[in-house]
């Protein structure tokens, strides 16, 4: 059974059942119409000691704040903006009240930033490690969401950051230096909301999500769903300053935007971009009529066997 897989089998197992309203199962958020022109999303992640943290290497306030952000993420992805979250914690008896109270704290620090209430959740034992699950909602004009079925052939792909810091910071942490920048970029993700929001509501943007487990498998999943293929070149992936190319398109977690925008309004949105948040999108590649992801180095297609990061 592969992660995906089982993801396919659970879409199957749910497809005769009433929607509801919902646009269910496939991209960054449940998307539920309300109020006319405006819709909610609805997102959920997990995150399970000794599979996305390691304690002894993370603080308490550092894991607060990851945890809110991989959502806020997921929200950004869709053109919206965060509204609220609910959190659920199960702790172990070596978590101290301490402890808790300032995963707390970090998990306020970044709901105070993006003015997002914290309206639920719920609390439990834990035999063994700690696990976290965060729900949340967002809010947007249905016409500003931004799906991943929605790239079209001539789309210029962007990203909008550096890839490879988070990847590179894992292997140092892993390697015992807890206290180096890389290792710093990997503890606390920045969740792009602002960009997200103003990525929305350009008309020229068609297909958008969130890079959390790496370049070389979520493009794939805009490929999927949009039935198209992409060529990426390599010497254009933006890669971050420790990290290195493989690293940059394989690694997981850096939280960026990925997306396409109409070939003719390309380098018109990736200037606004620029003069609205001082940092480039960043042009990787093109949309294609075929199947797949092709990888080119100057202009030349290059096998290789690049996957991203998957939990099975």
């Amino acid at each position: 059974m592969t992660e995906f897989g089982f993801i396919e089998q659970i879409r199957r197992l749910f497809a005769t059942l009433p929607d509801q309203g919902f646009e269910g199962i496939g991209d960054d958020c449940a998307v539920l119409p309300v109020d006319g022109d405006e819709a909610l999303v609805f997102t959920s992640d997990l995150l399970t000691e000794g599979v996305h943290f390691l304690r002894h290497a993370t603080s308490a306030r550092e894991l607060g704040r990851k945890s809110l952000a991989v959502n806020l993420s997921d929200v950004a992805a869709m053109g919206a903006r965060p509204a609220a979250t609910l959190l659920s914690i199960a702790l172990p008896k070596d978590a101290s009240q301490q402890w808790a109270l300032e995963f707390m704290e970090g998990y306020r620090e970044l709901s105070a930033r993006f003015a997002t209430p914290l309206v639920g959740g719920d609390t439990t034992r834990s035999e063994t490690g700690i696990t976290i699950n965060v729900t949340a909602i967002g809010r947007a004009p249905i016409d500003h969401l931004k799906r991943r079925r929605d790239a079209r052939p001539g789309d210029r792909i962007f990203v909008a950051g550096e890839l490879g810091a988070s990847g590179a910071g894992l292997r140092e942490i892993l390697a015992g230096r807890l206290h180096t920048p890389l290792a710093d970029a990997h503890r606390n993700p920045a969740p792009q909301v602002d960009e997200g929001i103003w990525l929305g509501a350009r008309q020229e943007v068609h297909a958008m999500m969130d890079l959390s487990d790496g370049l070389a498998s979520d493009l794939c999943h805009i490929l999927d769903l949009s039935h198209a293929g992409a060529e990426i070149d390599l010497e254009s992936i933006p890669v971050a300053r420790g990290s290195d190319l493989q690293t940059a398109a394989c690694g997981g977690e850096d939280y960026k935007l990925l997306l396409t925008a109409a070939s003719e309004a390309a380098d018109r949105l990736a200037a606004a971009f620029h003069a609205r948040f001082g940092t480039p999108l960043y042009p990787i590649g093109r949309i294609t009529t075929g199947n797949g992801l092709t990888w080119l180095r100057n202009g030349q297609p290059e096998a290789l066997d690049w996957h991203g990061f998957t939990h099975y």
